[in-house]
């Protein structure tokens, strides 16, 4: 019966981790093993070969001896060694991916919230994250993607805030009337009308004029040119948004086109009477309105008077600023009305057309007038009669602290009362009076009067012909009032009610 011969068989993983030599010596004693038990006579019990451990090789330079173990690569390109991720962390993606359908923010934990916004795109459609979203870092890599430079500060520190009125101001800046529709700007309104305080508005584009068309037979026999019907350059109107914000407080306005190069025709700077009277039934209507800023904007005296009409016996209204128009004596005493009924405090009529009877009646209402405490008249010519008024009121007024009267052709005469006004006014604390023809003598009557004050701390009168020595000597007076008021405001009682400032009450007195 012939027996049957048992090999050994070695796994691929311990047969891989032999040497080659070791498996060559290993081949060689199986074959010489055989061939022994083939030529002896009689059946031999065959005996499994041992494998000798691979031999590690000892030392530093015996580097090319050792083998390294050989590894199984998996054949799916697919399979990785990486951890599986959480399942919050998958629930986080989930939401973050899908949250423009369906936004899920307020239900989750606040560090999961975190996550979930860190991740969201600051493309997503206002709609969604206006009421839902307000984390600052959100909002604030909102700024950033839009614009360059982002000054928060000036949006009271607030990221959010900042987005939606700049949002907002972007709209009106390119806002085409009959062109653009209106529910562009009305549907942001239930989105932002918590967050806008301010709008800031440097242009306001007319509609598009397009050519008339042309009528048969020659246009000369049909009429002047005066018959022809104007186009209608009528901007866009603010009723409507101006209503809708109940936190708005700054209103500052330009109604003007900007870089029109050589698209540039005078209808483009126009203030239409419909703009006006528009313009004053929404700041009338806005009783939060704190700053209402109207420039460059061509305001004559009628529109001026339209204006300041909406704006008599406003409650909140603090700062008016006309600057860089055209109004006259006329818009001149309309403001000198909105003196006497409302709390304003400053007063803002630089480069505009004011005279002398204007300015007298300015100096007429600051005399019974206890909350301005800035008038800005320069760029106009009110002349020494209308700078004397000024003065004259000045001597019983005790609330303006800063008057600007630079370039007014003002002289002698005017600087002669206000040295008188220098020695007994204690609230003035600036004084512009540069550009005008104060001359030599007028200089001295105002160091005399500056001999004697104590507040001022401000006095400007650059180009106004007054004596080197007398400019001198009045600067020296004023670094001695501004160093008297930094020690005032060091002083202790300075931060002290007057009834601690006093000291405690003596018990046996």
């Amino acid at each position: 019966m012939e027996e049957t011969q048992i090999t050994p068989s070695l796994s691929v993983r311990s047969w891989s981790s032999i040497s080659t030599q070791d498996q060559s010596s290993i081949s060689t004693q199986d074959q010489s093993s055989t061939a022994g038990q083939a030529s002896s006579t009689g059946p031999q019990p065959s005996k499994p070969s041992v494998i000798p451990p691979p031999v590690k090789s000892k030392g530093p330079s015996s580097g090319a001896g050792v083998r390294r173990m050989r590894r199984i690569i998996a054949e799916d390109a697919e399979w990785s060694v990486a951890i599986v991720p959480l399942l919050t962390e998958l629930c986080i993606q989930h939401i973050v991916k899908n949250f423009q359908n369906n936004p899920i923010l307020k239900q989750l934990p606040p560090e999961h919230q975190k996550k979930v916004l860190n991740h969201l795109s600051p493309d997503l459609p206002l709609a969604v994250t206006a009421n839902l979203i307000e984390d600052e870092s959100y909002w604030r890599r909102c700024c950033t993607q839009r614009w360059p430079v982002c000054h928060v500060d000036e949006h009271g520190g607030s990221w959010k805030r900042m987005f939606f009125e700049l949002h907002l101001e972007k709209l009106l800046k390119h806002f085409i009337p009959s062109t653009t529709d209106p529910e562009v700007i009305l549907n942001l309104l239930p989105l932002c009308r918590n967050y806008v305080h301010r709008i800031r508005v440097d242009q306001f584009l007319p509609p598009v004029q397009l050519p008339p068309p042309l009528r048969g037979g020659d246009q000369s026999d049909s009429g002047s040119e005066g018959e022809m019907e104007e186009p209608a350059t009528d901007h866009y109107q603010l009723g409507d948004l101006v209503a809708g914000l109940s936190h708005l407080e700054e209103l500052d306005l330009v109604y003007g086109v900007k870089d029109c190069g050589m698209n540039f025709e005078w209808n483009l700077f126009l203030f239409t009477y419909r703009d006006c009277h528009s313009l004053a039934a929404a700041v009338k209507a806005c009783h939060t309105l704190k700053i209402f800023r109207l420039t460059r904007s061509k305001v004559d005296d009628d529109k001026a008077r339209i204006l300041i009409c909406s704006l008599l016996d406003h409650a909140a209204l603090e700062e008016l600023d006309l600057s860089h128009n055209l109004i006259g004596d006329r818009g001149a005493r309309a403001a000198a009305k909105l003196l006497g009924h409302s709390r304003l405090r400053v007063l803002n009529l630089a480069n505009n057309q004011v005279r002398a009877p204007g300015a007298q009646s300015l100096a007429h209402a600051l005399a019974h007038n206890s909350d301005l405490v800035s008038l800005n008249l320069r760029l106009n010519c009110i002349e020494d009669e209308g700078g004397q008024a000024l003065a004259h009121a000045l001597q019983t007024n005790k609330c303006l602290t800063t008057l600007h009267l630079g370039g007014n052709e003002l002289s002698e005469p005017t600087a002669t009362l206000l040295s008188q006004v220098l020695s007994i006014n204690t609230t003035l604390t600036s004084i512009n009076l540069s550009c005008n023809r104060i001359g030599p003598d007028g200089g001295k009557q105002l160091l005399e009067g500056m001999s004697d004050n104590k507040t001022l701390l401000e006095f400007d009168l650059r180009l106004s012909d007054i004596a080197q020595e007398s400019e001198y000597l009045i600067g020296q007076a004023l670094c001695a009032n501004r160093e008297a008021a930094h020690q005032r405001a060091l002083s202790p009682s300075h931060f002290m009610s007057p009834a601690t400032a006093k000291g405690p009450e003596n018990p046996a007195g």
